[in-house]
């Protein structure tokens, strides 16, 4: 009998996924499995909130959008842990997540393959997870909310080719933690968008791991290496920020425009920048908090039986000429 549900289900599965691809309904870690028996309204429930570091600033708002939305639903309660960029913290965050009875996990993991064994775990055990940001390996989850990262790359590259730099020119590339998904596809869309502009020449590429002082240290080895640098692309604002200010040590922040990636509604964040003239542009990278509880909700409260598989957040470009109009419409903080 065993057998036979087990087969029945993945010819349900089967019929599912011929009719729609972006949804799943009755796996192990979805509202169907052994969550549903629990899922209801006027219940409490436990969410793991596992991050992959807090000292990005793009981390700390998402644990924010996270945490604030979770105060509007009734019965939820938010546990965030703090993998501080070690994947052996992380799958040990979650592990003990797993032993306090969690509801429902959330997971932005820090490098895709050392995560996926453990998600996969928690899923099989019929909980819930939503992976946010950063993608696991498989498809052994409930959802994954998260911007176009290929497209936001694509995005940057077409504004170098077209507005930034249509004479061409020498750029370097601070890219994001080694492992992430975001910084391979942040990198590979870049390329994608600058190939119509043949003119414009990579000429260096290396990792600051998200970090602002280390995408200083790492610009400040590149104009050593590489004086006559036209552009900065880095992978997130905070390394563009940290170019800057190593371009700005050496005398050299006007002569070099900087780009960077998130787009943060805060007074530190990459609107600002620009804004106020260090970055040229950046692009919009939305946290995904908010959208996650909202999911969280449909699962654990509504109790729905058929969820998106895969939710793609939005994006835009902004530079001067909107960045104060976009600052507010997203709500900035002063």
């Amino acid at each position: 009998m065993r057998y036979a549900r087990r087969a029945a289900t993945i010819l349900a599965l089967a019929a599912l996924v011929a009719t729609s691809a972006c949804s799943v309904e009755d796996d192990p870690g979805s509202s169907s499995s052994d969550a549903s028996a629990k899922c209801g309204s006027g219940k409490d429930f436990l969410i793991g909130m596992s991050q992959a570091n807090n000292a990005e600033p793009y981390r700390q708002v998402m644990n924010d959008d996270v945490s604030n939305a979770a105060k509007s639903v009734p019965g939820f309660k938010v546990v965030v842990s703090d993998a501080a960029q070690d994947n052996s913290k992380q799958v040990a965050d979650v592990e003990n997540f797993l032993s306090q009875g969690i509801n429902l996990l959330i997971i932005s993991p820090n490098e895709a393959k050392p995560l996926t064994a453990v998600v996969k775990k928690a899923y099989d055990q019929g909980i819930p997870v939503i992976v946010l940001d950063r993608k696991v390996e498989g498809d052994a989850y409930t959802a994954f909310i998260g911007g176009d990262n290929v497209a936001i790359g694509r995005a940057a590259g077409e504004y170098y080719a077209k507005t930034l730099l249509p004479q061409g020119g020498k750029v370097v590339e601070i890219s994001g933690l080694p492992g992430s998904t975001p910084a391979a596809e942040r990198a590979q869309g870049f390329r994608e968008g600058i190939a119509s502009n043949p003119k414009i020449e990579i000429v260096a590429s290396q990792t600051a791991e998200w970090l602002r002082e280390k995408g200083q240290s790492v610009m400040d080895a590149m104009l050593k290496a590489t004086p006559d640098i036209d552009a900065v692309y880095a992978h997130n604002d905070p390394m563009a920020e940290g170019a800057y200010l190593a371009a700005k040590a050496a005398g050299k922040e006007t002569a070099i425009k900087f780009t960077g990636i998130d787009a943060l509604p805060v007074p530190s964040g990459g609107i600002k920048a620009v804004e106020q003239g260090r970055l040229q542009a950046t692009f919009q990278y939305a946290t995904g908090g908010r959208e996650a509880i909202d999911l969280a909700k449909k699962i654990l409260v509504d109790c729905a039986k058929d969820v998106p598989k895969t939710t793609t957040l939005g994006t835009m470009q902004i530079t001067k000429e909107n960045a104060a109009e976009v600052y507010t419409t997203l709500g900035g903080k002063q």
